[in-house]
């Protein structure tokens, strides 16, 4: 999915919402541990309940690598099912890869090849040739993480060189060479606040993808009100908020709702900025 499609599918459906798709199996409703293939039959029930109310989908990897090649299966699936049924949902695999050159081209092979997914999260900590490989596959994105929204965040993010630079905003100065706003994002966590309006100088165009709304505590009012550019510019994603909502069998339709609720909530900040 280029720039312009997930832009227009924005501006249609009234939402720049996405569905985070941890699949944990010690909290999905038991009965849905009796089906042939739980994580996936969880993950289909969401989506159908909430593709009317995202633009994108968030698998995260590492729920489903810890059920070994079953869990991988229920991955492939998932996307699958995505890319047959709602085609022009943006699904962003939450990997987090990132080494050295021959390595991260066979991740990015795995990711865009294989699994066909429209983009992946990727760590920049050993630099330009660790991402570059990702950045050669047409309509495919590559999703920085630049200032994330977990306590460990101040460990390095924030530290500060002899000029005063935080370590964030050389990986944003920096990382912005190698791609361009058409096939690359940062990953911002929604609880840094004002801290969007740093970034925003740096990168005023790039699209944020934004964990940490709902149950992390991050506000989407003061998301929109640093981050937002002038075609919106954000994926604000929620995944316990939303899947988690309700542990029985009403968990599909009370997802629904949740998700609901926060189209309406994106919808009135997108007419407040004028898009």
């Amino acid at each position: 999915m280029n720039r312009s499609e997930l832009v227009n599918q924005i501006k249609t459906k009234r939402t720049f919402l996405c569905v985070g798709l941890d699949t944990d199996l010690k909290k999905v409703p038991q009965h849905i541990l009796k089906e042939e293939d739980p994580i996936f039959s969880f993950n289909k029930a969401i989506i159908d309940a909430t593709a009317d109310y995202c633009v994108a989908y968030k698998p995260n990897l590492a729920f489903y690598e810890a059920f070994g090649v079953k869990g991988l299966m229920a991955f492939e699936k998932t996307v699958k099912y995505l890319k047959e049924n709602y085609p022009n949902h943006f699904i962003v695999a939450d990997a987090k890869r990132g080494d050295i050159g021959n390595t991260s081209a066979m991740y990015a092979r795995t990711f865009f090849e294989e699994y066909d997914v429209d983009s992946l999260t990727v760590a920049p900590y050993m630099g330009e040739d660790s991402v570059t490989p990702f950045l050669g596959y047409d309509g495919k994105w590559v999703i920085v993480l630049a200032l994330t929204s977990n306590k460990g965040s101040h460990d390095f993010q924030l530290t500060e060189d002899k000029d005063g630079e935080r370590l964030f905003e050389k990986v944003l100065k920096t990382s912005a060479n190698w791609g361009n706003k058409d096939n690359m994002m940062y990953v911002v966590g929604a609880t840094q606040g004002k801290m969007f309006e740093d970034i925003r100088r740096i990168v005023p165009e790039h699209f944020l993808l934004v964990p940490g709304v709902g149950a992390q505590g991050g506000s989407l009012e003061e998301v929109c009100k640093y981050g937002m550019n002038k075609e919106c510019g954000l994926l604000v994603n929620s995944s316990r908020g939303i899947i988690y909502a309700a542990n029985d069998e009403t968990f599909a339709q009370t997802a629904a709702e949740k998700a609901k609720e926060l189209m309406e909530q994106m919808d009135a900040e997108l007419k407040k900025y004028g898009i």
